[in-house]
């Protein structure tokens, strides 16, 4: 006796009609009729009276419908406890990110982690640094990529490099004809975009610094939502903005960009919970670690030697 065999018996006992039944079953009358016949000799008698129209099921046939019907409905109810427990194996790993990081080879990290880790559910939330370390500490997110440094004893941080900034100008702007550095005293008076708009501190501060520190007042004319709307306004002529350098990449055709005389960069930082131990999070550092290598980026130490506390890096 099989499983096939009772689900065809069920199929004839309601329909009571092997036509019927072998219509419902998407088969041929003639394998359902040997299948029926099969389950007859071993049960040792008839389980259907095929005299009676429509048939009818023997005493015998009553029993073996009750008893396949709980067999059947068990079998229904293993396959639903396994497709949970599988479920229920896999594990989430989710990622804050501020927008810039997407530039900074972020998604190449994402796609190098899925590779390693394909059983892993990974969610993405776009997010700014403060938000992170709260979602941090309340379980939301397991690790983080922002640029702004925040201390919080909960958290640890793990600066992966610090990224070059540079001047963005609209294509026909009259200083995106050099090629050379520009200097932020050039930049003085000239229209300022900056992002995010809030909340402070953020990105926006480290640019407003910059210009403080070279005793030039910054002209803000936008405070942006984001980095896109930022390029977005510098591409329009409404001003300048200063972005992280692995923007060029992405946008060229529309805004000019030049390096700046004056040594500046915006850091890069992973942050995940103190004495988060999770595989996941050690799949992601040994991402970071690998890729880094294989882009000629210098490794974090804090990666290659965790300090206690911190999720080894394999």
């Amino acid at each position: 006796m099989d499983l096939r065999q009772l689900r065809y018996f069920l199929a004839v006992a309601d329909e009571r009609n092997f036509t019927r039944a072998a219509t419902h079953l998407h088969i041929a009358q003639p394998p359902l009729s040997r299948a029926i016949q099969q389950l007859e000799d071993e049960m040792g008698a008839p389980l259907l009276d095929r005299t009676a129209r429509p048939l009818r099921l023997t005493p015998l046939g009553q029993l073996v419908r009750e008893q396949a019907l709980q067999i059947l409905g068990r079998m229904d109810d293993l396959k639903t406890m396994v497709k949970a427990a599988v479920v229920a194996e896999r594990r989430r790993f989710t990622i804050g990110f501020v927008a810039s990081t997407i530039y900074a080879r972020l998604p190449e990290l994402i796609r190098a982690f899925r590779k390693e880790a394909p059983n892993v559910d990974l969610v993405m939330v776009e997010s700014t640094t403060l938000d992170q370390i709260a979602a941090l500490k309340e379980g939301r997110i397991d690790v983080g990529f922002g640029r702004i440094r925040f201390d919080d004893d909960a958290v640890r941080r793990v600066v992966l490099r610090n990224e070059k900034l540079i001047a963005a100008f609209p294509a026909d702007h009259p200083l995106a004809r050099d090629e050379g550095p520009v200097s932020i005293r050039e930049l003085a008076g000239e229209p300022l975009i900056i992002y995010p708009r809030s909340p402070r501190p953020s990105y926006a501060d480290q640019v407003i610094s910059l210009f403080r520190d070279n005793a030039v007042e910054p002209r803000i004319v936008h405070e942006a939502r984001e980095l896109q709307i930022a390029i977005g306004l510098v591409a329009a002529e409404e001003g300048i903005a200063i972005v992280p350098e692995s923007v060029r990449r992405a946008r060229s055709h529309d805004v000019a960009f030049r390096e700046l005389v004056e040594p500046a960069t915006s850091p890069i930082i992973m942050s995940h919970r103190v004495g988060d131990h999770s595989p996941e999070l050690a799949i992601m550092a040994q991402v970071v670690v690998r890729k880094y290598s294989e882009w000629g980026y210098a490794v974090p130490n804090a990666l290659i030697h965790p300090v206690a506390g911190a999720a080894p890096a394999g």
